[in-house]
């Protein structure tokens, strides 16, 4: 059994502290931004008063909150994790945040003789409830060894991809495909349907060709049915491709396509959308050809 602090019982971060409650883990929570779940309380999880009593009893702390700012006010705010933290403490961050800031956080942790991994994930609610995510690891190997038995039971394709900062900057990488896979779904469906011909069928039909994937899947589905209830919201896509371009900057590159479904999402914004699911940008796509997808 391993104690362990979890912060951010949002969307996402609710099963997965769940899976680390059933597998009989002892969990310290404490409210940022989303109500305690019932269900953890109820399974013996401790509430705590502040994000620092929530570290100072635990071995490991999770933080699985939106931005880069709220991981930051999380760990060095006032009553924050640094505040609690014992020496051998592992400070394990799966938000999706800038790779960056990433490295100074890591750097101010290992000052408490702690250590930090970066774990941000891929797999929205689905994945998250079925504890079948995608987890892009950057640290140590020793760190990431000694916490894979906790990430195994949150995910099912777990990966160390190098030092601390290359999980966040393949969260990003990974932002950038989803994006551009969901904008093109979008297209497609988007000219059948205003050819004439049923969306729905044509998704199955392309199922099973070279177009398939999981988005043409599932957000396709979305699309089709008009269901965008958030599993991850435009929002927090918004901000990944923020980071995206902010690092295209930085790098001096070009990613002109990453632009493009960035605008998407600001048009979406603009128009009161930022909580839908962000298969939701198709409605961007909608508004500019004056026709939606039936």
């Amino acid at each position: 059994m391993t104690r362990i602090a979890f912060i951010g019982l949002g969307i996402m971060g609710r099963p997965m502290a769940g899976h680390l409650q059933a597998a009989g883990h002892e969990l310290f929570v404490v409210r940022h931004v989303s109500p305690l779940p019932e269900e953890l309380l109820e399974g013996g999880a401790s509430e705590c008063a502040t994000a620092a009593e929530a570290a100072s009893r635990s071995e490991v702390v999770i933080t699985m909150v939106p931005d880069t700012p709220d991981v930051e006010e999380v760990l060095f705010g006032a009553g924050g994790v640094a505040e609690g933290l014992q020496p051998g403490t592992t400070v394990l961050d799966m938000s999706s945040i800038s790779p960056i800031e990433t490295k100074q956080f890591a750097e101010r942790i290992a000052e408490k003789g702690c250590d930090y991994l970066d774990a941000p994930v891929s797999g929205g609610e689905v994945g998250a409830k079925g504890a079948s995510l995608t987890i892009m690891a950057g640290g140590s190997g020793e760190t990431f060894e000694r916490v894979r038995p906790l990430l195994e039971l949150m995910g099912a394709n777990i990966t160390l991809v190098g030092d601390v900062g290359a999980g966040q900057t393949c969260k990003v990488a990974n932002q950038i495909i989803v994006a551009l896979t969901i904008e093109a779904v979008g297209e497609a469906l988007l000219f059948a349907s205003k050819a004439g011909v049923d969306p729905g069928r044509v998704r199955e039909a392309l199922m099973g060709g070279f177009a398939g994937s999981r988005i043409l899947e599932v957000h396709g589905q979305r699309m089709v049915e008009r269901t965008f209830d958030p599993g991850f919201r435009i929002a927090l896509h918004q901000k990944d491709l923020g980071l995206a371009l902010e690092g295209a900057r930085a790098l001096g590159i070009s990613l002109p396509n990453a632009a493009t479904a960035q605008e998407l999402m600001n048009a979406c914004a603009a128009q009161g959308w930022s909580d839908l699911d962000h298969s939701g940008l198709v409605k961007a796509l909608e508004v500019l050809a004056g026709h939606e997808i039936a």
